[in-house]
Formats: structure tokens, sequence, C-alpha cells
């Protein structure tokens, strides 16, 4: 039979031709196309090759037979939709495989009628769908914001304190978790600032040896220091008449701090080495996982610093506190990925956006995209499984899960979240510094002062 595009596609899982006979004599085979199979071999060449929108199965076993090939063929494509034809069965039973993935049960004997009135539901469902994916079509240029996806309120009025400041700026704070995507708040405020056309220099504070802040930041001059054989401008200087961003701000020692306090006060600063003040127009963005509150409670960072920069804060809040946006999040990495690696995943299972939704994500955005990244490299579906997640994400799914504290019921502080995540992964990786690093996204240097940090042996 020729495929019609303004038909939809059925599939008849039977082991005789008598129901196939009685559809095809009804009414229903000028509305629809029906495809039959007897041999569970030929079920996923005929919804592949045929874009199968809906499978019938007429069983002799409801609750077992038909409830394995149904989660067989949802896992293989999580869009069909599933009609289960069988003897007569109580209510309870009914809802029981609804609740599993059916979208209706009939009980012989089969009426065409029946069936027609399920597959009305159907078309409807299909056509609200439809008009729900072109709605959230327009309203996802509301949500992508100058590369920061969201749509929870909060993220919305960060979008909208963004674009007010952005302007007319000089200094920003910017707070929250690692992975909450503070360089891409920092990148949107440089794209949408009056310097836009100017540098935007990025400086990783977590990655500068204590001992070489100063020169890294403000530059040194000839012969201020053994091997100082030129001149060397600092990052300072390099974003001239530009936007600076500091990241982890908070890992600056007290010492280079006071100097970075003049140049916001100022204007300028002195390379080390020279007795020579040198004028600088620069923007400030800083960002920090720490709470600097509590770090100048501990002594460890400036007041007068902490007052200067945070005229203006942004916060951004975990992704376990903005649940509803990782809908959006998933359909913007997939996009990504299916571009990068010529793929054409449509989506996630079931499964993986319940996994989702229940998980804690302590790397925060940052995790989910490596996770989807990985799984798009090695996912050979159209729908993203369990399977092609991260091997501590299959862990966390099953029921034995062993990191009973990534669940967000067990959530404590940040920092003993983190230590907790730390010292799986190592267990994970048997002490694998570089392949920890890695799935942390972090360098080795950071994860080592990390590991000082919470005394955690390695």
């Amino acid at each position: 039979m020729e495929k019609m595009s303004s038909k939809i596609n059925l599939l008849l899982i039977d082991k005789d031709t008598s129901l196939l006979n009685l559809l095809n004599e009804s009414s229903l085979s000028s509305q629809y196309n029906i495809y039959f199979v007897d041999s569970p071999n030929d079920i996923f060449p005929q919804i592949q090759n045929n874009d199968i929108e809906v499978v019938i199965t007429h069983t002799d076993h409801p609750t077992t037979e038909a409830v394995s090939l149904m989660n067989e063929i949802k896992s293989f494509d999580p869009l069909l939709e599933f009609i289960i034809i069988g003897k007569p069965l109580s209510s309870e039973k009914v809802v029981d495989l609804i609740s599993l993935g059916a979208i209706d049960y009939i009980s012989r004997p089969v009426h065409p009628e029946a069936i027609e009135k399920v597959l009305k539901k159907i078309i409807e469902k299909k056509a609200l769908r439809r008009e729900t994916y072109l709605l959230e079509k327009k309203l996802e240029k509301k949500y992508f914001f100058e590369g920061i996806v969201g749509k929870s309120p909060y993220m919305l009025e960060i979008f909208s304190l963004i674009e007010k400041v952005a302007k007319y700026f000089s200094s920003i704070l910017v707070t929250g978790e690692t992975g909450t995507g503070k360089e891409i708040v920092a990148r949107a405020i440089h794209s949408l600032g009056q310097t836009k056309n100017k540098e935007l220099v990025v400086c990783d504070c977590v990655s500068i040896p204590e001992n070489l802040f100063e020169s890294e930041l403000f530059g040194y001059v000839k012969g201020a220091f053994t091997g100082a054989d030129r001149d060397k401008n600092g990052l300072f200087e390099e974003a001239h008449e530009g936007v600076i961003f500091l990241d982890e701000i908070g890992e600056i020692p007290l010492s280079v701090q006071a100097k970075l306090l003049r140049v916001l006060e100022y204007h300028q600063f002195r390379p080390l080495g020279s007795n020579k003040p040198k004028k600088v127009d620069v923007k400030v963005i800083a960002a920090t996982s720490k709470n600097l509150r509590e770090e100048i409670k501990r002594g460890a960072f400036r007041d007068d610093l902490f007052h200067r920069l945070s005229k203006v804060e942004i916060h951004l809040p975990p992704l376990r506190e903005r649940t509803e946006d990782l809908p959006l999040l998933v359909r913007y990495f997939l996009s990504r990925y299916n571009k990068r690696f010529s793929k054409h995943i449509k989506g996630v299972s079931r499964q993986v956006q319940k996994l989702f939704h229940r998980y804690g994500w302590p790397g925060n955005i940052r995790e989910l995209e490596n996770s989807l990244e990985r799984a798009v490299i090695i996912s050979k579906k159209e729908f993203i499984d369990i399977t092609d997640l991260p091997e501590y994400l299959q862990e966390y799914s099953s029921e034995k899960s062993s990191i009973p504290f990534l669940r967000p019921e067990n959530l404590t502080t940040l920092d003993a979240l983190e230590k907790e995540y730390i010292a799986f992964l190592l267990m994970k990786t048997e002490n694998n510094v570089k392949r920890t690093a890695a799935i942390l996204n972090i360098s080795r240097t950071t994860l080592y002062s990390k590991l000082r940090k919470y005394n955690i042996p390695h």
C-alpha cells in the first residue's frame, strides 16, 4: 500500500489475519494505512520503514506478553502510541496497563468502531501536541537569551537584570555554584554592553599559582625578578577599554586584593618592579562559587573589595532549584551536539526524563551538558536511553544506587556535597585524578586544590 502523508500509519501485531481482515473491511482502511506483522522479528523494521505512529497488539496475555512488548517498543520510540486488544479485564488491570504507557485497552469481541474511537483520541492528542510544540517554539525565543537558557521566573528576572545593567556597569559580581553558567552570563553582559566590540579577557583565578597572581594581573617590567628578560603586559592592560572577567575571584590572595581594589577605585596600577603607574579603563565582571561574606568573616577576603564589586550582584540558582528548565536545556544541548556530531537524536526516553528530574545535579548545567554530549556520541537510537548515560548516572537510576548523597532529600551544604561527590568519583575511577578532573570538567590543578581543601586522600 502506498504511503500517504495525510494518513496515520498503524501497525497491527497479531498471530493471524482475522482482525486485519476486519479492519480492512471497515471504514478505517480509508482513513489509516494499516500494516501487519505476525512475527516479532518484523516489528522494528516495519516501525522504522513506514513511520508507524500507532501500534495495535492483539494478544491472549495482555498483562504479561503485551506489557513486555510495549516496553520494548517504547524504548525504541517513546512517542509511539500503543493500543492493546485482549480478553476482558478488571478495571484495575486496565488502569495498570494505561499507567504503564498504553493509550487504551479494548476488550474482545472487537468492533472497528471501538478502535476508531481510540484513534480519534490519538489524533486529537497529536494535534494538541503539535499546537503545544509550535507555541513552545515561539516562546523559546524568549527563553534563549544571549546563550543563556531558562524559562523559570528567577531566570527570566536575571535576563531582565542583565539587559538593564549591561550598558552602564563598572563592576558586577556573579555568584553561584560551580557549573551554573557564570562565564556565560559574563559573556552575555559583555555582548550587550557598550564595549561589545572591545576585548573580553578571561582570567581563571583558580589556575594561577599564588606567587604569580600580581604579575599575571598587572604585568611586570624587565628585571623585576630573575628571568624577567623583557616587559610583559598583564591581563588588565590587555583588557584596556574592554572587560575583564575574573572567574573565582575568591582565590585571589589578600595582598593582591588590595592592588585590585586600587584599580577599581583609581583606574591605575603599577606593573611588578615599576615605579610608574599606568592608567587603565576596564570594566570588571567577577564570579565566585564561594560565599564571599563567609570569606570576609574568615579574614580571607577584603570587605571593601567585596562592596566595590557587588554594587550589582547576579546570583545563579543551582539546577536542582530550577528543574522546570530541564526540558528546555535538554533540547538545547541535544540540538547543539546533533549538529556537532551529525546525529538526529529526537529526545530522551521517559526513564531518562524521570532520572533527570530526580537527580540532584551537583555539577549543575555543566554536568548535564557533559552527560548529554557523551550520550549523543555513543547513542545509536533516536532517543537517549539510560544505557547511553555516564556510568554513575546509570547506577543512580537503579534502586540500589551506591550514591545516595546525590538524592535531593540528602543534600546538605555545597561543600559537603562536593566533597562526597569528588570522593565518589575518585573511588569509581580508582584514584585516577586525570579522569576524575575530566568528569568534573575542571583542571587537575583545581582538583588537587579541592583535594587539599577537603582533606581527601588520593
